[in-house]
């Protein structure tokens, strides 16, 4: 075989990543990448003043934002793992949504997708208004004058750029972004560091003493837990790992290691970002406190006190192009979800056609777009942030779930087949669903609203379009309420028979033996003909047995028939 040239670009590439097996520096890079953006350009400030305002307006509060990064990391452990697992088990397009929808129900499985692409559509609209900020940050120097109506609509015209560039393909510029990326992360750390060199640090302390100030008093943990959930957004990167979780080799032990390194990474990364932002600055030099309206580009602030004009100019063109990328690679993703639920019948055909010439999602593509538009229209930065990770927050909750339910039901969903696992109890997936909630909760109304609007127009879709045209079959969530109530479902009777039928503990069965479980079920008519047309017809390789995989076929092809 001939041998391919090493191109660097393929370094960068992670399309052509995936095509290769994937090792543990594979997936923390793989991880990095879809974190880092708008969580270190744009949130610090924003999150602040969450702060400042969440815990009663106590005097230096924000400075603490550092130890909200961490505590929002550690929530984020607990949905990362469980959807490494969830990936391995259902590796296809669609992510958290397909694992929600297999585990509940079109139902949920409707509301967790209209969750899911308003919280990527959200996103991508907030890298969008971020890289305005940054625009106008340098505007002097590029001899133009913008106010907001000129960032907005230059953040739309970056918005219709980036949605050709989804409907023709991301190939080529998935190769830019993440140099891109790494450059910008590699110039941010090296601004934090010369800032405690040359002593443009002066209060190293301030950040340490607000973090105790804060939980020295129970409004002080309320605002805490208020900033650690308005940050919850700038992590939710780090599932995108166990999207290609088949590529990467061992993933028993190299998904964990990717995530837990590239988590921590970033852990340290924010919080010593944010620790060296406060160490230079007060609250009121980035627009915290006294009715001010927090900058929307703290890391240009930061890097034009320690460095100068041309630093500064230098990180602000990092988190243009960085941000820009965000919200090209966001589109997409976000678009995927409508792509997926019209795949399930739970949203019209038209938005699963794809284009007759580039293969994407374009209806889906447009759709997302035009509602990017009016968020960046109608939404303050601020809310957009907000609503963004509450939404991400109630679908870690469902991920955690769903874990936990599918554990329960293996033995009766015999295709939830996980080629790795975490090796403990679900300790870690109760963990994780009850510091979200209570992150979900401080976040406000907003956010709960936001959540409860998704809840409201996802039920009404699932029941004026979705329960018409889907098929259903029993779940795992209903099978494990039924084993709650004690109360034997068609699956667990089906797999009770199976094993009733197989005297000899082989975990097959020949015709006999299907024939007296079938009989047992009473699903079929009680003739030999027509139980033994049902056999062969599910003995596809002619071996004249059925394993219970086989079997359960015909359980859940008869229950969707009578549904």
């Amino acid at each position: 075989m001939e041998k391919k040239p090493f191109d660097f670009g393929d370094f960068f590439d992670f399309s052509s990543l995936m095509e290769k097996t994937v090792g543990p520096f594979g997936a923390v890079i793989l991880s990095l990448s879809a974190m880092v953006g708008s969580g270190i350009f744009v949130l610090p400030a924003l999150a602040g003043k969450e702060l400042y305002y969440a815990s009663g307006g106590i005097e230096g509060s924000y400075a603490a934002l550092w130890l909200a990064y961490i505590l929002s990391g550690l929530v984020v452990i607990p949905g990362a793992i469980s959807k490494a697992e969830l990936s391995s088990a259902m590796p296809t397009s669609g992510g958290a949504y397909v694992y929600i929808e297999r585990t509940f129900g079109p139902l949920i499985g409707t509301i967790s997708g209209l969750g899911l692409w308003a919280s990527f559509l959200l996103k991508s609209a907030f890298a969008l208004i971020g890289f305005s900020a940054y625009v106008i940050s340098i505007e002097a120097m590029l001899g133009i004058n913008f106010d907001e109506t000129a960032a907005k609509t230059l953040a739309i015209m970056i918005l219709l750029i980036v949605t050709w560039i989804n409907i023709r393909g991301v190939k080529l510029l998935k190769k830019i972004q993440t140099p891109i990326i790494l450059f910008s992360v590699t110039a941010v750390i090296l601004v934090a560091i010369i800032a405690f060199i040359n002593g443009t640090v002066s209060s190293p302390r301030v950040p340490f003493d607000a973090a105790l100030t804060v939980m020295s008093s129970s409004d002080g943990w309320i605002g805490l837990g208020s900033a650690t959930a308005y940050v919850f957004l700038a992590y939710v990167g780090v599932v995108k790992i166990a999207a290609v979780a088949e590529d990467v080799v061992d993933p028993e032990q190299n998904l964990p290691i990717g995530m837990f390194f590239s988590l921590g990474i970033v852990m340290i990364l924010y919080a010593g970002i944010s620790y060296t932002l406060f160490s230079v600055f007060e609250g009121a030099d980035l627009g915290i406190g006294n009715g001010g309206e927090p900058t929307a580009a703290p890391m240009y602030l930061l890097a034009l006190e320690v460095g100068g004009s041309t630093v500064a100019f230098v990180i602000a063109i990092l988190a243009i192009l960085t941000m820009s990328g965000g919200g090209l690679t966001g589109l997409l993703g976000a678009s995927k979800f409508p792509f997926a639920m019209s795949r399930d019948k739970l949203l019209p055909t038209e938005l699963e056609d794809v284009h007759p010439i580039f293969e994407t999602p374009h209806r889906s593509i447009y759709g997302t777009s035009l509602c990017m538009g009016l968020a960046i229209i109608f939404l303050d930065v601020a809310d957009v942030a907000k609503l963004a990770s509450g939404f991400m927050l109630m679908i870690f909750v469902a991920v955690n779930l769903c874990v936990i339910v599918l554990r329960r039901v293996e033995s009766e969903h015999t295709w939830y087949q996980p080629k790795y696992r975490l090796k403990s109890r679900r300790w870690i997936q109760y963990f994780g669903i009850f510091f979200t909630v209570v992150l979900l909760i401080l976040m406000g109304s907003k956010a709960i609203i936001g959540a409860g609007f998704a809840i409201v127009l996802g039920s009404i879709l699932y029941t004026s379009y979705g329960k018409i045209h889907s098929t259903s079959t029993e779940r795992p969530w209903a099978t494990f309420i039924s084993g709650i109530n004690n109360v034997e479902s068609e699956l667990m009777r089906a797999v009770t028979a199976f094993h009733a039928a197989d005297i000899e503990n082989n975990n097959h069965l020949n015709l006999r033996q299907f024939t007296a479980a079938i009989r047992s079920l009473d699903w079929l008519p009680n003739e030999r003909g027509v139980i033994r047309d049902f056999f062969h017809m599910l003995d596809t390789n002619r071996d004249g047995i059925l394993d219970i995989d086989e079997f359960l076929i015909v359980i859940r092809t008869m229950t969707a028939e009578e549904e």
